[in-house]
């Protein structure tokens, strides 16, 4: 069971005023296929900028993808498992199929299953846990508190750790590199 994300939403009344509009779990969550224990939770998403701000509604109420909207963003948290828990249930294909990105993963899963390029710039934050950013050349531990920037480089997330990894995403859509 995936780690419950509690978000909370502010807007105006109908007088102008600023309001709390809900505040609980985010029902926004995707879990990899087979894999109950990783997932996304989608905490907003904006479909271009400047960004609506107007009306009550929940902009993260649409099916959850890896992808942001076109010239648009997402904001999400991703529970990352350990990796030996994956083993013998994690189907790549299915994964990114799940989170309509097919396209994104890398053919060449030697490296590792989840290497994929997106046409994003991803900000980073590891919430808790430990969890290796892996480039097709290189990697780096990242512990909580640490920042990453994503550049539409081609990338996999390797928790080599006992415990889930918590890490928060701001994806914007970008210029493929």
């Amino acid at each position: 069971m995936l780690k419950p994300i509690r978000r909370i939403v502010t807007g105006h009344n109908a007088k102008g005023k600023s309001v709390i509009l809900s505040d609980g779990p985010s029902p926004h969550v995707l879990t990899i296929p087979g894999v109950p224990t990783f997932g996304l939770t989608n905490l907003w998403v904006t479909d271009g900028a400047p960004a609506d701000n107007s009306g009550a509604k929940d902009a993260a109420q649409r099916k959850v993808v890896l992808e942001p909207p076109p010239s648009g963003t997402i904001f999400r948290v991703v529970e990352f498992p350990p990796d030996a828990s994956l083993a013998g249930t994690f189907d790549r294909k299915a994964a990114f199929e799940g989170m309509g990105a097919g396209h994104a993963m890398d053919q060449d899963a030697s490296r590792h299953p989840g290497m994929h390029k997106t046409n994003t710039v991803d900000y980073a934050i590891v919430l808790s846990g430990e969890i290796w950013a892996l480039m097709d050349e290189g990697e780096t531990l990242m512990r909580a508190g640490d920042v990453l920037v994503q550049r539409g480089t081609n990338h996999a997330w390797s928790n080599r750790g006992s415990v889930p990894c918590l890490v928060a995403f701001i994806l914007v859509s970008a210029r493929p590199a």
